[in-house]
């Protein structure tokens, strides 16, 4: 763990500079009058952006706490949050994390455990949370994040294109039948590629959608010893598919595009098909232009040859860090924007498009969500409900999680994997050396971590 922390502290020197005058104040523990002020570290996601803008409710109702944001991008939220919390900065009281934080985070002492808070609170109803989402927030049955928000992966496609095209695109496709979609659908010359995937550098980011693809060709991150397997045949098929897609049907200059590029493409007409998280769903529908908006369709993550369900399983949640000054001020904010009353604030103020999903199962009977999410609610709940972090891989590992690996050494490996992989996207080199040389820095890896003896 001290090569991690020294490794994210290297990376994100001058954090403070980055967050600017968003963080400004930061030390202060309160301003005049008594009001008590609260630091909290934000994804720079649409949804957290809607919670931003909806604060004056928060302050209204708890008049002696003030609010101060830094949102971020997930490249940079991620190792700025890190350092704070694993060198017990105190420069955030509430910070936003992933799935793949909170387990680890806890296991640190770096956040604290909401459960009492959440038991005691009984108006935000725990029970209403949907139980794959509280046990990726949770670590040992413990809650240490509140989920803001529930995803899974899935297909977003033009209907139009598709019958233009003459294909049908089922509700539980074969990648497959999508690379054979996306040859017909790709349409250059007039500005729409076939499919739209991720490929900007980033364990977050390309290797998100890449390793389930990976999990459903049948491949793995690494066998029951840890050895990596990074250049297994079933990996390289899964990641050369993946490549050769992007190159021969992909959006331009892929390598650029993590999923904020996707979802402009969707948006704006410029792609034909996206596979992404069902998160984004209500912001295309909120975003696209008329012709999308009334054409835009969804499919279940495509499977590879094994089969394998290969959804991943995710939650952006909020957690009190242990350097907090404001523990129980910290509970207050999280309580409010993870409520059942928030989701409908958002949705009446900001519209049905733009409220947190996949958190709540109450979220899924508000008349006005089913009528805005009624192309793709359901989907979302058999997304999430069929994605396995347990078992995530054909073959056994010695590993939870479905589109990471549950190790504190991922950060390192994923990012150095992922900036491989965008080389051979972008065609600077083949996939066979990208993964060849990904496998010996994996190696290297968990070999140094102790892993391997």
């Amino acid at each position: 763990m001290p090569r991690l922390v020294f490794a994210v502290a290297a990376v994100v020197v001058g954090a403070a500079t980055l967050a600017g005058c968003s963080t400004k104040d930061a030390g202060n523990d309160s301003s005049a009058g008594g009001t008590v002020t609260i630091n909290v570290a934000l994804a720079a996601n649409p949804q957290m952006k809607t919670a931003e803008s909806l604060i004056s409710d928060f302050e209204t109702k708890n008049p002696g706490i003030k609010v101060k944001f830094t949102t971020l991008p997930e490249n940079d939220l991620r190792p700025t949050v890190t350092k704070d919390v694993a060198t017990k900065g105190g420069q955030f009281d509430v910070a936003m994390m992933g799935s793949y934080e909170v387990p680890i985070w806890a296991k640190n002492k770096w956040i604290l455990s909401l459960q009492d808070y959440a038991a005691k609170d009984t108006a935000w109803d725990q029970a209403d949370l949907l139980q794959p989402i509280k046990d990726i927030v949770s670590a040992d049955g413990t809650l240490f994040a509140a989920p803001f928000y529930g995803s899974s992966s899935f297909l977003f496609y033009r209907k139009d294109l598709a019958t233009k095209a003459g294909v049908t695109i089922p509700e539980r496709p074969t990648w497959e039948e999508i690379a054979a979609a996306a040859a017909k659908m790709d349409d250059k010359a007039g500005g729409v590629s076939g499919i739209c995937l991720r490929g900007l550098p980033g364990w977050g980011q390309n290797l998100a959608a890449i390793t389930t693809v990976i999990n459903t060709f049948g491949g793995r991150w690494f066998d029951e010893s840890w050895t990596p397997q990074l250049t297994s045949p079933n990996t390289e098929k899964a990641v050369s598919f993946y490549v050769e897609l992007l190159k021969a049907h992909g959006q331009p200059d892929a390598a650029k595009d993590g999923w904020e590029g996707c979802l402009q493409a969707m948006s704006q007409g410029k792609t034909a098909m996206w596979y992404d998280d069902t998160v984004f769903a209500g912001s295309v529908l909120g975003s696209a232009t008329p012709e999308v908006k009334d054409n835009l369709a969804f499919a279940m993550a495509p499977v590879g040859p094994s089969n394998k369900p290969s959804g991943w399983l995710w939650s952006w949640g909020l957690g009190i860090t242990s350097s907090s000054k404001h523990p129980d001020e910290a509970w207050k904010f999280i309580s409010w924007v993870t409520s059942k009353d928030y989701i409908k604030l958002a949705g009446q103020k900001a519209g049905w498009d733009s409220i947190p999903p996949g958190s709540r199962t109450s979220t899924y009977a508000i008349p006005e969500y089913q009528t805005a999410a009624k192309s793709y609610a359901d989907l979302t709940m058999a997304s999430i409900n069929a994605a396995t972090p347990q078992q995530a891989t054909v073959e056994k590992v010695p590993y939870t999680g479905v589109q990471y690996v549950q190790i504190p050494e991922f950060v390192d490996i994923g990012d150095y994997v992922s900036q491989q992989i965008a080389g051979a996207i972008s065609g600077s080199m083949s996939t066979t050396d990208a993964l060849t040389a990904s496998q010996d820095y994996a190696a290297k890896a968990v070999k140094d971590a102790g892993y391997v003896k």
